[in-house]
């Protein structure tokens, strides 16, 4: 066996570009298929790492969101109640909070969770122990207890075995860690880890400025059925007690009581955990593996095509061996040895293209407003794809060509005066091949130029404000109380309007392509019917006078929000064009009335109230590039009534000119004058629509390259296969060249050969990409999924890099020598 590979290593170094090219395609081929099928896996499939995942449910109710919010009291009462499941847990993450030990101080993300949390998911702690019922008491701790998490203990306690025990101060709270979470846990909710965990009842001891109360809905919660028991069952059983739940913790200060849990409880199968995530990057990712896929199919024709001309090149020598005494099972052996040295190698660099490639696609898809942590670790999903993948990728484009090429007799050593002479059908099954890598990359490359113009008209697409010129602020007050916030930022927002170098500054509850907090509300007109698309993408945004002249964003009609109006003033609104052309086309929405109501926390509507219309402003992006026309109500946040529980806020100030960055130093300063324990971020208002695009760059990014390796890999199979052609008709263009035959001649033959194949094989990438494009339809903009723009570039490119390819084998034979051809016959 050692012999047979030290005659396979030396076979291999004698053709280096073939093999080099062979480890390449394999190596790309496979690395970017397991690459993007483990960020798959960890996203869509792997199931939660608990204890059997397959009976975890999360509650909803109604036509709600699967991810619904409650109160405290709803969840209690349905801990209580819903006897016919082993358990119930609850949930939250609101954000960031600063974490004090040994000195150094950091923002960690946080998570608050029930004291049943991990025992009811069967997770055991690395170190330590997990929470009790008794941490998750009023009282029931004499300081407030948490978890840290397996990486936060080694980044910044350095793995130490003595952190459990230590008291370190969260906000400026003293809390004390009594455990590790184990390595690879993340809780329920995929894409993202809380680097601190605390129990539920101990937040009002943390955020001592947000007081929190049972009716306050923050909370997610999730069930673990029985054994042997059905969705259908527990859905059955949850909602036979919903009346009692709905008594127990009907909210006692809100006047829509009657709203409260009226849709049924639905249930929610959680074994693959919950994800916001999924939603948005699903289908790109989806798109993105089929796109590899095409491209490890190109790349295995193309090894195929390499080994196999390959192969034809060494019948003589194969042949020679067989005359001489050596068995047809001695040839095949030393053939398979040198496969699987080229499928060894091939494997391990695409393992570590892999391993490279699936980081860097996350952390490209992980942007400063949303970033997300995925455990990309190779599990049996992962080997199970990649070797089934392997196997039929080397069986088909190594072995099968191997095996091929020692099926030769003896006597074919004697023919061609020693020449090497390949079968009739070689020419033809390369040619096959050609074309089908043709095809292939053609509908590549147009999904690829599809999803590229889909980029570019998202990064041209009118916004509705300036992004050049502003600068964003995100702020954290958590130790200002909730009843004095609203006044606080007021007065946060007139700092910033009087900095030096800021033309126009305000502040918002929410802010465009950054936050999560942009509510969606029912909106009905007084008098009228509702309409049945009231809910669909409307929104409202609680903001101060200023906002929006501070991100440009024009009023057509009527009057801005401005000092008048306030608690003691008549509720007004203003609303963008979108929604006044569906509720008032036409006529003038001004001086006419809304009303706005919204589903939360199992409330089936929860009435906020009726507003006059004072202003209608233009429409402007919000959550997507790609919808900028949604209905948006904005409201006057010095009418909020009642306390503000998000401690974060966002201010924007608009430059004078220049870069908006150079506002930052006189900014902070303005800001840090009102309240010197703020939180401070800055960006330019540009960052936020770059990283708004993240999903769309990458999946253009990764469709380009593939395509581009895809085209490579073709234009090398048609050098190949031209180049094998002249080497196999090189006397007989000798011959045509000395009775007369011109190099244009010459280079019309064979190319006569090649022009056909990529003709036939456009052709048929032109039907591929029709199905191709319906795959990728959901993900364009600014251009159709037949745009004839994209198919012609396409169609021309694939030409072009087709006929370099060809012509450069056929242009040197065009300048053979034909007396030292016949010399060498």
């Amino acid at each position: 066996m050692a012999h047979d590979v030290r005659l396979a290593l030396r076979s291999l170094r004698a053709t280096p570009v073939v093999t080099t090219m062979a480890l390449l395609s394999l190596a790309l081929g496979m690395g970017a298929n397991t690459a993007v099928f483990a960020v798959v896996n960890s996203l869509v499939l792997r199931p939660l790492p608990v204890r059997n995942p397959d009976r975890l449910a999360i509650v909803s109710n109604g036509s709600s969101a699967a991810f619904e919010q409650y109160g405290y009291a709803t969840f209690d009462a349905i801990r209580r109640e819903a006897r016919a499941f082993d358990g119930a847990l609850a949930w939250a993450g609101l954000g960031r909070m600063s974490l004090t030990h040994d000195g150094t101080s950091e923002l960690v993300y946080d998570g608050f969770v029930s004291g049943d949390y991990f025992a009811i998911l069967g997770v055991p702690a690395l170190i330590g122990r997990t929470f009790t019922n008794d941490d998750d008491t009023p009282g029931g701790a004499r300081t407030p207890v948490a978890m840290i998490s397996y990486a936060l203990w080694r980044r910044s306690f350095g793995g130490a075995v003595d952190v459990v025990g230590r008291t370190v101060t969260v906000e400026k709270t003293a809390v004390t860690i009594v455990g590790v979470t184990a390595r690879g846990f993340f809780g329920v909710e995929v894409g993202s880890a809380a680097d601190i965990l605390l129990p539920i009842r101990t937040f009002g001891l943390i955020r001592t400025a947000t007081p929190v109360d049972d009716d306050d809905a923050w909370l997610h919660v999730m069930v673990r059925l029985r054994k042997g028991q059905s969705i259908e069952s527990a859905t059955a059983a949850l909602r036979s007690v919903q009346p009692i739940i709905r008594k127990a913790a009907a909210p006692k200060r809100s006047a829509d009581v009657e709203a409260f849990l009226k849709e049924p409880f639905v249930l929610a199968g959680a074994n693959l955990g919950v994800s916001p995530l999924r939603g948005r990057f699903q289908r790109p990712l989806l798109v993105l593996l089929a796109l590899v896929g095409i491209v490890l199919i190109v790349a295995s024709l193309n090894i195929t095509n390499l080994l196999l001309a390959r192969g034809a090149a060494r019948r003589h020598e194969l042949s020679l061996r067989l005359a001489l005494g050596a068995t047809g099972w001695h040839l095949a052996r030393q053939l398979l040895a040198e496969a699987a040295l080229v499928a060894s190698a091939g494997i391990v660099a695409g393992a570590v293209f892999a391993r490279w490639a699936s980081a860097a696609a996350v952390s490209q898809l992980s942007t400063f407003v949303a970033p997300i942590a995925l455990d990309l670790s190779f599990d049996s999903r992962v080997f199970v794809f990649t070797a089934v993948v392997l196997v039929i990728t080397v069986t088909l484009a190594v072995v099968a060509p191997a095996l091929w090429a020692a099926c030769v007799r003896p006597f074919d050593a004697l023919n061609g005066h020693g020449r090497s002479s390949a079968p009739a059908g070689t020419r033809t099954i390369a040619g096959a091949l050609i074309v089908a890598q043709i095809a292939l990359s053609l509908a590549l490359v147009i999904v690829a130029g599809l999803l590229l113009r889909t980029l570019t008209a998202l990064d041209a697409a009118p916004l509705g404000f300036d992004a050049d010129h502003v600068l964003a602020v995100t702020l954290s007050a958590p130790t200002v109380p909730a009843q004095a916030r609203n006044a606080e930022y007021h007065r946060l927002a007139s700092a910033a309007a009087g900095a030096p170098g800021v033309v126009h500054a305000g502040g918002a509850m929410s802010a465009p392509l950054v936050s999560v907090l942009s509510d969606r509300v029912l909106v009905s007109v007084p008098g009228r019917g509702r309409q049945s698309d009231a809910e669909r993408q409307s929104r409202s945004v609680y903001m101060t006078p200023g906002w929006l002249a501070a991100y440009g964003t024009p009023i057509h009609a009527g009057r801005d929000i401005d000092e008048r109006d306030s608690l003691t003033s008549a509720p007004v609104a203003l609303v963008n064009e979108a929604l006044a052309r569906r509720f008032f086309a036409g006529g003038s929405p001004i001086g006419q009335a809304v009303e706005l109501s919204m589903r939360f926390g199992g409330f089936d509507e929860r009435r906020i109230g009726a507003m006059t219309i004072v202003g209608v402003v233009g429409d402007a992006v919000y959550s997507s590039i790609r919808d900028p026309h949604e209905p948006t109500v904005y409201l006057p946040l010095a009418q909020a009534d009642g306390p503000l529980y998000p401690v974060n806020f966002y201010l924007a100030a608009r430059s004078a000119g220049g870069s908006p960055a150079a506002l930052i130093t006189a900014v902070s300063t303005a800001l840090r004058a009102v309240n010197p324990d703020l939180t401070l971020t800055f960006r330019p208002v540009s960052e936020h629509v770059s990283a708004s695009l993240a999903q769309e760059r990458l999946t253009a990014t990764l469709s380009g390259f593939f395509a581009v390796l895809a085209l490579v890999l073709a234009a090398i199979g048609v050098y190949g296969v031209t180049s094998y052609s002249v080497a196999q008709r090189k006397t007989e263009i000798g011959i045509r060249m000395a009775i007369g035959a011109t190099p244009s001649r010459v280079l019309g033959m064979v190319l006569s050969g090649t022009g056909p194949m990529i003709i036939l094989g456009i052709a048929s990438g032109i039907a591929l990409a029709q199905a191709a494009t319906l795959v990728v339809a959901s993900l364009l903009f600014g251009a159709g999924r037949q745009d004839p723009i994209t198919f012609v570039e396409a169609i021309v490119i694939v030409c072009a890099v087709g006929a370099v390819a060809g012509v450069l084998p056929a242009w040197r034979a065009s300048r053979l020598d034909p007396s030292e051809i016949l010399r060498e016959s």
